[in-house]
């Protein structure tokens, strides 16, 4: 069974936490990984595109001349798609990328990015994240403590107004609850922070 040390706020170790084996010592699938990332950016998409169909474009539906006898070509419609000012052919239209995705494949894939990064030693288990004061410059005080650089993923649950307000200008973190976790966010991030309490939920609860 994997474990991995516990530490305060000023990276000393405080404890240690051991972990379930088929959340933090699963198989990694490179496969469902990548389709688990494939699913979150399909449903992310936001589908507005647009294009105008000769129906939809400005213009009289008049016949611009005669048929016969003019020496130009044959025109019906100053919106034909032929026409610089006419419409498009099959263009995109707003659409729904989102795809159903097994659930097993999801929790799978997270139980995958979570051994991963835990064989990368990317995840540092924080005893919890009360935050003495909201101000960003001692939140960044705390990060450089824990050596958290770069794009860095802060998972903790529960109401925290401190460390919500704190962290939300510092460039390269995102701060997410365990219920919304995606490996999408794990591979995103080269650094994982977890509070102890959110570390043995999702040991729990992934089984």
């Amino acid at each position: 069974m994997p474990s991995v040390d516990v530490v305060d706020l000023t990276n000393k170790k405080v404890g240690e936490v051991e972990l379930a084996e088929a959340v933090f010592g699963a198989k990694i699938s490179e496969p469902l990984l990548h389709e688990s990332v494939r699913h979150y950016l399909a449903c992310n998409r936001a589908g507005t595109h647009k294009t105008k169909t000769r129906a939809e474009v400005s213009g009289s539906g008049r016949k611009p001349w005669k048929q016969k006898g003019t020496g130009r070509a044959r025109a019906g419609s100053i919106r034909s798609p032929l026409w610089r000012t006419g419409g498009t052919v099959h263009g995109p239209q707003p659409r729904n990328y989102a795809y159903k995705l097994n659930k097993k494949m999801v929790l799978g894939a997270l139980r995958s990015a979570l051994t991963a990064k835990l064989a990368d030693g990317a995840i540092t288990v924080v005893e919890d994240f009360e935050l003495a004061s909201h101000k960003t410059k001692e939140f960044d005080a705390i990060l450089d403590k824990l050596e958290a650089y770069g794009k860095v993923l802060l998972v903790n649950n529960g109401e925290n107004r401190n460390l919500e307000l704190s962290s939300r200008n510092v460039d390269g973190l995102t701060v997410i609850g365990s219920n919304d976790l995606h490996p999408y966010h794990l591979l995103g991030h080269k650094k994982i922070l977890f509070s102890r309490a959110t570390v043995e939920h999702c040991s729990e609860a992934l089984r």
